[in-house]
């Protein structure tokens, strides 16, 4: 449904004025809801909203326990607060936001993200002329590489704008079904990612919360808890993950790239807390197979530590220019070099 809207238009929330509001002067648009879950953003919140709050017709912030002025920051853009009480599930926060919205459309944003300028622009063009028939907008999400994250690229496309209410078609002139695939547009749009320096840490432990609840993960979330330990965990986080990727070994649905990921996790793991023979069995095991940048490290890093220069450079050589990573692009690139360098 086609909804109008005219430029300067402002919602009215208790006793003051917010700075949600929609642009199109006359024109038919799709209504906006941004909709976002935050928790101790006062650094961060009043960029993200001041960067897109001109494109949104009602702005939901649904917070889950902030001890800061996260919730003042966001009275100056919405009367649409909520409290909920975490449950360590960020699915089921989010769904509490999206059961708020009342818009043809869900952008959903983390306070840590924002649009620049021109991409603001961007945004209210596409609300100007997007079809109903899109159910979901992708938009490149960019995250500078230097910031250490989990993210092996500097930008990739992510569902960002989805409609609230799908309604379905039939396809086919003959033995017509119902057309399940979501109609997806690619837009240009990108989003600027700045995550905290303790983003990772708080990724890391809800993944490895996850973990410790179920027997097993989903694909993705399994890749997910092996990329954020290679990236930012800690001896103590390996020795936790162990359980976990020992069952994903020992699972016979297991795929090739399940039990490359969790060979590589429990081959540091052990690695770390001096295990030689188990880190040994895992890493060599590795390297006889389909061997990767990351073991190819783990065992330069090994021969390093016992002094063999020679059999340390061999490893890293191989990780630079014989393997490729899998989790950790750095390990086919910088980490390799600046240990070459050191010999």
């Amino acid at each position: 449904m086609w909804h109008e809207t005219r430029c300067g238009s402002v919602c009215i929330g208790t006793g003051h004025e917010t700075r949600c509001g929609s642009v199109c002067q006359g024109e038919k648009c799709m209504k906006f809801s941004l909709c976002m879950i935050v928790k101790n953003e006062e650094a961060v919140l009043n960029r993200c909203l001041e960067s897109m709050a001109s494109a949104m017709d009602e702005i939901i912030i649904v917070d889950t326990g902030s001890t800061d002025a996260t919730k003042k920051i966001a009275t100056a853009y919405t009367d649409q607060i909520y409290d909920f009480a975490w449950t360590g599930n960020f699915a089921e926060a989010r769904n509490y936001a999206a059961s708020k919205a009342t818009g043809d459309y869900i952008y959903t944003a983390d306070a840590d993200e924002y649009l620049e300028p021109e991409e603001l622009q961007k945004l209210l063009q596409l609300k100007k002329v997007l079809l109903p028939e899109v159910e979901i907008v992708q938009m490149l999400y960019c995250t500078p590489p230097e910031l250490s994250t989990v993210y092996n690229f500097a930008e990739e496309y992510r569902p960002k704008l989805y409609k609230r209410l799908r309604s379905f078609t039939w396809i086919d002139p003959i033995h017509e079904t119902l057309r399940l695939e979501p109609v997806v547009f690619d837009s240009e749009i990108r989003i600027q990612h700045r995550p905290s320096p303790g983003h990772a840490k708080r990724d890391l432990e809800a993944l490895a919360a996850a973990a410790d609840r179920e027997k097993l993960l989903s694909d993705k979330l399994r890749h997910m808890y092996a990329m954020e330990l290679y990236r930012c965990g800690d001896a103590s986080d390996f020795n936790r993950a162990k359980g976990f990727f020992q069952r994903v070994m020992e699972d016979p649905d297991s795929g090739q790239d399940a039990l490359r990921e969790a060979i590589c996790v429990l081959a540091r793991g052990y690695r770390l807390e001096g295990d030689v023979s188990h880190f040994l069995a895992y890493a060599l095991r590795d390297a006889v197979t389909a061997p990767t940048s990351e073991l190819c490290c783990e065992l330069g890093a090994y021969f390093e530590e016992c002094g063999d220069l020679a059999e340390a450079a061999m490893w890293y050589q191989n990780a630079l220019s014989e393997t490729e990573s899998i989790l950790d692009a750095r390990t086919g690139n910088e980490i390799p070099t600046r240990a070459l360098e050191r010999f």
